[in-house]
């Protein structure tokens, strides 16, 4: 499995303080081959669209345990699309409710994993994303 060559972005969107899972899949990514940024606690859907613009990425992973992860999703979709960056990539990870994974798919994110999906899973499925 390789991502290299490849620029992700994750971001911790919204108010929520705990990023754990947000720096194990960074890290995973990195010993993938992808080049990652990560843009730490508490931003906003415009700074997380900025960024990825700025840094030229080919997907933005939202890291999410707020509950508010089909309203970050929206306004960070929105934000780019106002950057003319609507193409880029979202993949949503953290604690996704079942009933929400189908509205997040809906809306058009990429992929949703949680922390029951084995690391390599995860991975793979990204890398598959971004073929």
């Amino acid at each position: 499995m390789s991502l290299k060559g490849k620029r992700i972005l994750i971001a911790k969107p919204g108010l929520d303080g705990h990023d754990v899972g947000a720096k194990v899949i960074a890290l995973a990514l990195r010993d993938a081959g992808a080049d990652v940024i990560y843009t730490g606690l508490r931003k906003s859907a415009e700074y997380i669209a900025k960024v990825a613009v700025d840094e030229d990425v080919d997907v933005v992973g939202l890291s999410m345990l707020s509950g508010s992860h089909l309203e970050l999703v929206n306004e960070t979709m929105r934000c780019l699309k106002e950057y003319d960056a609507g193409d880029i990539k979202i993949f949503v990870g953290g604690t996704i409710p079942e009933k929400d994974r189908e509205a997040l798919l809906n809306a058009g994110v990429c992929g949703v994993y949680t922390s029951e999906m084995p690391l390599e899973d995860v991975l793979r499925d990204i890398e598959r994303q971004l073929q």
